[in-house]
């Protein structure tokens, strides 16, 4: 019987918990985290779940994953699709492009009305594709409940525990842009942020995620109000958690432009958190050293992709390989030198 210790309660961490109790394993599964559940990168999420990826592996976690939140349904996950809209022949041409890869890969984007989105500006689009398998979720709530399952099944969970403290016969990191204290891997933290507004009279409960292809600013309803966020003009690297109030109110102008019924509407919380990045902003997963085993550099999609990539770790972890592939991901891609991105998709 081994003792695999989780470092990291966010949403990756926890899918891996639940996926390895779930094999009923008679290894003892311990999930621990400095803080609480999900209360670093995966509280602070934007909640999106999408299979709208540019390349075939992300796409790949991506479908695995979706078909978990659709499993799981209200109120943890309400799949309202989600929308992008172009408003240039540039920006046209290259969703179209997109939705040719993505459709061949088994993901059914399809053209769509952008009009038909209550309240939603159209004068401009020139054309829009949604996947309506895709939508929303509460990232804490859905970790919460992934934690508290791992537990049911045999699972401890050590909160205010930091896993150096512990014990491991296999040490899992999964913890986003801290992980480079426990192991050595290219990940560098890049601060984003997100701004709530306050409720907008009218709003529709099935508006999709909507996203502008050129300016990447995209907008989700959460409660009675508008989730923004928007990659920024100039990348903060590094671990300062600070708001830019010139970008909330850049982006209160372009949620009034976008979906004028938010027109004056007041900010109900804005806040910073931290992307986990790698050099080609895919994730790190697999052995990194002796009994050690990597899980982190999600570059932003951690929640989206949490499911499928706890399923597979797991897997791996028990027998010695998994049925999904995951040499895409493996830390040695990076033996000849890598370059961090200056651009992100959203």
């Amino acid at each position: 019987m081994a003792r695999i210790v989780v470092a990291g309660a966010g949403a990756v961490g926890a899918s891996i918990a639940y996926h390895l109790v779930r094999h009923r394993t008679d290894d003892q599964i311990v999930i621990c985290d400095r803080g609480h559940v999900a209360s670093r990168a995966t509280g602070k999420a934007m909640g999106g779940v999408r299979q709208q990826f540019s390349t075939a592996p992300e796409v790949r976690l991506a479908q695995a994953s979706a078909r978990f939140f659709a499993e799981l349904g209200r109120p943890l996950f309400e799949q309202v699709g989600y929308l992008f809209v172009a408003t240039t022949e540039d920006g046209l041409a290259a969703l179209s492009e997109r939705r040719e890869r993505q459709v061949a890969l088994g993901v059914p984007v399809e053209p769509a009305d952008a009009s038909a989105v209550a309240g939603l500006r159209t004068d401009d689009v020139l054309g829009a594709f949604i996947c309506r398998e895709d939508g929303v979720a509460d990232p804490a709530a859905v970790t919460r409940y992934l934690v508290a399952e791992a537990v049911a099944g045999g699972a401890k969970l050590m909160e205010e525990t930091d896993a150096r403290e512990l014990d491991a016969d296999v040490l899992v990191v999964a913890c986003g842009a801290a992980s480079p204290e426990l192991i050595d891997v290219p990940i560098r933290p890049l601060v984003r942020q997100l701004v709530d507004t306050e409720p907008v009279p009218g709003l529709p409960e099935d508006l999709p995620m909507t996203i502008e292809e050129e300016t990447s600013f995209h907008f989700r309803r959460v409660g009675d109000g508008v989730r923004l966020a928007m990659v920024e003009p100039s990348l903060r690297w590094g671990t300062d958690e600070v708001v830019d109030e010139s970008l909330v109110a850049d982006w209160l102008e372009r949620i009034a432009h976008r979906y004028p019924p938010a027109e004056g509407v007041g900010v109900a919380r804005a806040w910073a958190g931290l992307y986990d990045m790698t050099p080609d902003a895919h994730p790190i997963i697999g052995w990194v050293d002796e009994g050690v085993y990597a899980a982190c550099g999600f570059s932003g999609h951690g929640f989206m992709q949490a499911p499928a990539v706890g399923a597979a770790v797991a897997e791996e972890l028990l027998t010695g390989s998994s049925s999904f592939d995951l040499s895409p991901y493996r830390l040695e891609r990076f033996a000849g030198g890598a370059v961090f991105p200056e651009t992100l998709v959203l």
